[in-house]
């Protein structure tokens, strides 16, 4: 299916836009690709196009007893971000640690010539960019500050589908805001700009807007679970579908920025493809309807050069064309490979550029097992799953 269109919003009175369409395929993101333009101008043509769009905020049943005591021991710990520049622009961040490092996102500030980080007291401070990652949308600042009370981490495995969802942050500019909600759904698969994917994307109908991005999606108990970043919308504003990075990925990307002080090198394989579906398996005569069907082998790159077989059949399958008959990844280093979510959570998460890795394919009703040395994404073409 065709995926909506993606628009990052980085700022409240004077927004700039920044346009992502991907496509989508059985649930995977296979591509992207981009464009800017300016808020007014879109919210203008949204009064003549009423499809539906996701929309990157830089801007949950009904809020329950606690709430208050809660929002009283948060509110000091997320902040406004201002991004100044040509473009000024504005969204959230929260404290991660005690040492001044703010977390935000990255298209909140990807285009700043200078930082500010603004507490709910109203003192403002400059910030040092200490690393940006456009791979997971996640940036990291640091401020000259004392005493800051970062939030506590919360575990994704813990996360359910209708569990509460809090939300903190700047919506519309509107400085300390707290909206409520659910757990919607998880392991959404969200586009970026670099053109690779997001893998397990929080769902949450807790009210989040232009403003809001880069701020914390917390737990019942206070904990950050996800990281704020966009909505799906007809009108530019809030209509029931958010979405939020998830606190693993914070983990993974935020301590290799501090650590390192630089952006994140992710590891390449250099194939799409996406997950393989019961109505696939039937396609191709096999009886477990599981694990990531390869459709396209990079040339030049790590799979190119592991022999990794990619799709060369078209069949009709729910009156769509589609790719089949290419290598099924059934498995990473011994980890089990269940769809595409797994390959971009995998190889980031336990392997670096440069390592040679051992890929379990399916092909021709065996399977067999493929040595690879992954790449860096940095040098690859952008589109790829992996």
């Amino acid at each position: 299916m065709l995926a909506d269109v993606l628009l990052p919003v980085k700022s409240d009175r004077k927004i700039d836009v920044f346009a992502v369409s991907a496509i989508l395929l059985f649930g995977s993101v296979v591509g992207a690709f981009a464009m800017y333009s300016h808020m007014d101008e879109r919210l203008q043509q949204l009064e003549h196009d009423n499809s539906p769009q996701i929309i990157y905020m830089n801007g949950s049943a009904s809020p329950g007893q606690g709430f208050t005591e809660l929002f009283d021991s948060l509110d000091q710990s997320v902040v406004s971000v201002s991004a100044l520049g040509e473009e000024s622009s504005q969204g959230s961040g929260f404290v991660y640690s005690k040492e001044g490092h703010i977390v935000t996102n990255e298209h909140v500030i990807d285009d700043a010539e200078r930082v500010k980080v603004t507490f709910t007291e109203g003192r403002s401070y400059d910030a040092e960019i200490i690393g940006m990652d456009p791979n997971s949308d996640l940036a990291v600042l640091k401020v000259d500050r004392n005493n800051l009370r970062p939030l506590d981490l919360g575990n994704i495995s813990e996360v359910k589908v209708g569990q509460t969802a809090i939300a903190i942050g700047n919506p519309f500019g509107l400085r300390g805001t707290m909206t409520s909600g659910i757990i919607s759904q998880k392991g959404r698969t969200l586009p970026t700009e670099t053109g690779f994917s997001i893998p397990n994307v929080i769902q949450t109908d807790a009210a989040i807007n232009p403003g809001n991005s880069g701020g914390p999606l917390l737990n019942a108990k206070g904990e950050v679970v996800g990281v704020n970043t966009a909505i799906e919308s007809r009108t530019g504003t809030f209509s029931g579908i958010g979405f939020a990075i998830p606190v693993s990925q914070v983990k993974m990307v935020v301590p290799r920025m501090i650590e390192e002080e630089s952006d994140v090198e992710y590891p390449w394989l250099g194939v799409s493809g996406y997950t393989v579906t019961p109505a696939i398996a039937d396609a191709m005569n096999i009886t477990e309807a599981s694990g990531f069907l390869i459709v396209e082998v990079v040339d030049d790159s790590p799979a190119e050069e592991a022999g990794f077989v990619a799709s060369n059949t078209t069949v009709e399958i729910n009156g769509r064309d589609t790719l089949i008959g290419g290598d099924i990844i059934k498995a990473i280093d011994g980890r089990t490979v269940e769809g595409t979510g797994d390959v971009l959570t995998f190889l980031p998460r336990y392997h670096r550029p440069g390592e040679e890795i051992n890929i379990t394919v399916l092909r021709d009703g065996e399977e067999v097992d493929l040595p690879v040395v992954l790449g860096s994404r940095s040098s690859s073409a952008a589109g790829n799953v992996e």
